[in-house]
């Protein structure tokens, strides 16, 4: 089997060295960047599966380099920068990163959130359906398997190929995240459910106590579904409690 591949794109040799030496240790192929050309070249000839990218490089901007491998590319994004202000970590992850650390970071730590990333970016097991009948005991929401396709408002929700498509079947691009969430949503349709309850089923232990990253990402969410966020019908805000998610959720057999 391969090792899971980490393109490291920051302008200071001893990051990206240090960051190389480490995560080979760990059991990644890294391939070590300065430019967001060199990043953008390498995509398409030996795509990694995660990016580690640094917003500050001399005379390019950070930020875009994101938004072209959101628009062009399926991987993991982390931001790891030195620019700590809480603008960019909003920019960062309306953008589509699916995590932000800020230097100096412990690499101990930086590990366990791209093995989180990874986690989240990895196609769930295909199981055998179950042969017996369900039970009373089943879960009260449509969607008793994790695997089960999910359809609501004219869209379907794939978890095993980690796929959202419209009514013409054309595949909307999400980013980890944004995937991760929506299927909360769906599986918990017609309940309203906190913040911190989404935190910790997208994100577990790694959310802070003032983690932002579901408002960001409903509100990406609003934009690829189409759901106006003036009056929203998908996902609605309910003041001091949380968001609902309004669609009845149907099964695909």
């Amino acid at each position: 089997m391969s090792l899971p591949h980490i393109a490291v794109l920051d302008d200071e040799p001893d990051i990206t060295q240090l960051l190389a030496n480490y995560l080979q240790s760990q059991g990644f192929r890294v391939t070590q960047l300065s430019t967001g050309r060199t990043l953008l070249d390498l995509m398409p000839a030996d795509p990694p599966q995660l990016v580690l990218l640094d917003l500050g490089l001399p005379g390019e901007d950070g930020f875009a380099i994101a938004r072209q491998l959101r628009e062009h590319w399926h991987c993991g994004l982390v931001i790891v920068t030195g620019r700590g202000d809480s603008i960019d970590k909003v920019v960062g992850l309306e953008i589509g990163a699916d995590d932000y650390v800020t230097k100096p970071f412990d690499l101990r730590e930086l590990l366990a959130r791209i093995k989180a990333v990874l986690r989240r970016l990895a196609p769930a097991p295909v199981q055998a359906p179950a042969t017996s009948a369900p039970t009373a005991a089943a879960p009260a929401t449509p969607a008793g398997s994790k695997d089960a396709r999910l359809r609501f408002a004219g869209w379907e929700l794939d978890p095993a190929a980690r796929r959202l498509l419209d009514a013409n079947g054309t595949e909307v691009t999400l980013t980890t995240g944004e995937f991760d969430l929506l299927h909360v949503f769906a599986r918990h349709a017609g309940r309203v459910l906190s913040r911190d309850f989404l935190l910790e089923q997208t994100r577990g232990r790694e959310a802070g106590p003032f983690d932002r990253t579901i408002d960001v990402q409903v509100g990406r969410l609003r934009r690829k579904l189409d759901d106006n966020a003036d009056e929203p019908q998908i996902i609605k805000a309910v003041r001091g409690a949380g968001y609902l998610f309004v669609p009845s959720v149907t099964v695909v057999v």
